[in-house]
């Protein structure tokens, strides 16, 4: 019977999941945390750039989660909730090393929670050839470069693969609002790869212009 049990729990969708932990089901957060713990450890790395702290704000993440469940409305996405409450938790755990974080202001219709102005570095795993590390380089100095609201939404978009729903959601902002960074943050960047303000090898940053 209990084998049948966990069977279930792990055929079960993520907003299931929700509904069961919502009626005590420990079974099932223990789940959605085992499904969802690399993605929140990614996204916490890339601001965190440190291992042990993305672990620290993954576990804060996750308890604040358990939480503040019933605050989830389950039309949503539980996986883009639960990025919001780990780049929150990162930014939040940067404040208190630092003392002081820049953070991004949004426009009056379109009002998101703070957010690092310094964001990612997109370093490339070791297995990665020297022309890979060289491109990757490139492309983060360049989205580096670009505006807060801008590089938040490329970021997730592109690197963290959400959709322009999924990241509306994250910076509580319109879908709208979400394609108009992401349409000028990409023009932004073929300018920077293009005419080579960010000092690399022409060819790689021509090859990554086009890629955008």
């Amino acid at each position: 019977m209990e084998t049948t049990c966990e069977t279930d729990v792990k055929n079960h969708s993520d907003g299931a999941l929700v509904s069961a932990v919502k009626r005590g089901d420990m079974r099932a957060f223990e789940e959605l945390v085992l499904r969802n713990r690399q993605r929140v450890l990614a996204v916490a790395q890339r601001i965190t750039r440190n291992r042990e702290d993305a672990e620290d704000v993954a576990q804060e993440c996750f308890h604040k989660a358990f939480l503040h469940l019933g605050e989830f409305e389950e039309k949503a996405r539980f996986s883009t909730w639960l990025t919001r409450i780990a780049m929150n938790e990162a930014f939040m755990l940067l404040r208190r090393k630092r003392g002081a974080v820049e953070v991004l202001t949004e426009s009056t219709d379109d009002r998101g929670r703070p957010m690092s102005e310094s964001f990612v570095d997109l370093g490339p795993s070791p297995e990665e050839s020297c022309w890979q590390r060289e491109r990757t380089e490139i492309l983060s100095r360049a989205i580096n470069r670009l505006s807060p609201n801008l590089r938040i939404a490329i970021v997730l978009c592109e690197i963290e693969e959400l959709s322009a729903k999924e990241t509306a959601g994250v910076l509580g902002a319109s879908v709208t609002a979400v394609k108009s960074r992401l349409f000028h943050g990409r023009r932004k960047l073929q300018t920077t790869l293009r005419n080579g303000f960010i000092g690399s090898v022409s060819a790689s940053a021509e090859e990554e212009a086009q890629r955008w």
